[in-house]
Order: structure tokens, then sequence, then C-alpha cells
């Protein structure tokens, strides 16, 4: 056997048996190799933990980067291998302008896409759960609905009360655009007083997210893999998405 033989094997084994090169993939991607059905044609997509979106957050929150997702969420729309998406969600919400784009995205892929909240959704992952063609919810799962703040330094002038204004009413809009829900409720659930200790808005619990349109179905992921692939049955016999 050539050297050159041997060399190709070396490199073609590297990253499943290099204990360094999976490390840094982790560290470096926030992916690595995990047991998966052969030749599965669905891809999961994890958003756990904060949103991380223009600024870094410190190192012992638990994060989900925008950029990490944003090159997976193309993949899986030019893999013709893949042929539906799963979006799990665990999240507590994170910067409103990176989760908006990454609830775009989904929202315009030609898959099709479901979503499951387990544990939390909250905040900005309330667009997120909704951007994809069907939504589910844990039974013990919940939903924070609040109106959008800016930390840092916030300028005291009209305008600023506008940007939000605007920013807010893009977010409302993509939710009641791609979920059941009424807007009247929908804001009458976001600034809600006395629901919460300390802020205005509402904790939505898994079968109430279902009554009020926000979220299509209670189930898990037997439901969602069900409901995936009778989309995906359903893509291929007419060649579009079931809404």
């Amino acid at each position: 056997m050539s050297d050159k033989d041997n060399t190709t094997k070396k490199d073609q084994g590297e990253d499943q048996s290099n204990p360094s090169s999976l490390v840094q993939k982790i560290q470096q991607l926030g992916q690595s190799s995990v047991p998966t059905a052969p030749d599965s044609n669905i891809h999961v997509l994890p958003i756990i933990g904060q949103v991380e979106g223009h600024i870094q957050l410190p190192p012992q929150n638990k994060t989900t980067k925008y950029e990490h997702l944003i090159p997976q969420i193309i993949a899986v729309e030019q893999n013709p291998k893949i042929e539906g998406l799963i979006v799990i969600l665990n999240t507590v919400g994170g910067d409103v302008e990176a989760g908006l784009a990454l609830s775009e995205m989904l929202a315009s892929i030609s898959k099709p896409t479901v979503s499951i909240v387990l544990g939390g959704g909250h905040s900005i992952g309330v667009p997120i759960a909704v951007s994809a063609d069907y939504s589910f919810i844990a039974s013990t799962a919940t939903m924070t609905i609040h109106p959008i703040r800016l930390t840092g330094l916030v300028i005291g002038v009209p305008q600023t009360f506008e940007y939000l204004d605007k920013m807010q009413e893009r977010v409302i809009q993509f939710v009641i655009n791609h979920s059941n829900i009424k807007e009247e409720k929908f804001k009458e659930l976001m600034f809600e007083k006395g629901n919460l200790t300390r802020d205005i808005g509402t904790n939505v619990v898994g079968t109430d997210a279902v009554e009020y349109g926000l979220i299509d179905s209670v189930g898990g992921v037997k439901e969602a893999i069900q409901k995936l692939n009778e989309l995906i049955d359903n893509n291929k016999t007419d060649g579009t998405m079931i809404q």
C-alpha cells in the first residue's frame, strides 16, 4: 500500500478518532457527532439557552449563537437528502433582531418544518416557535410574552420610543401572521399587569398556548416526528407545503 493511500485513510478517520478535533468542533461550531438514524431525511435544529446576537454574552451563560444556526438553515434548504426540519426550543429568549432573523429564515425555507417547545420558549423564542409550518408545546412547557426592551444606554428622546415601538410591531405582526392567535389577544397577553412579578406580560402554559391559537398542538417528540413525516409525504405528493 502506498503512502498516499495511508494518508487518505488517516485523513478520513481523523475527525472521528482525534479527540482534539472533536473538542475544537464543539468549541467553534457548537456541534458534535451524535448517533443518527441511517440515511435520516430529517435535520434537528436545537435552540437552547439564550439566543446570542450582536453582543457576546458572558462565558457562564448557556447560549445559542445565531451565526451557528444560519449556515445550518441554508444547508437544510440546499441539501436534497434533507426533506424536513425539527426545531427544538428551550430558550429564555435573547437578542431580538437575531431571533427575528432566525424566525424569518425558518419561515421562508421551502421544506416542511415542525417546532417543539420543551421547558420554555420565552420572549423572542415565541416568534421562532411559530415560524414553523406546525408547532408543538409540551404540556409542562411555558412561553413568556412581554414587550421588548433595550439593555445598556438608552437615550431619552422620542426617537428611542419610536424605534422600540416599530421593532415591537415587527415582532407582533410576525407572530400573528404565523399563528392563529388574534392581534388583540396577543397584545392583551403582552401588556398584562400582575401576571409576572416584576414585569408586565403573561406566562402562558402549554394547553393555554394552544387554546389561544399561539401553538398548534400539545405534544412531544413522537407527535412532532409523525407530523413532520406527514408534511413530507404531502410535500412529495403535491409539491406544496401544508400550512
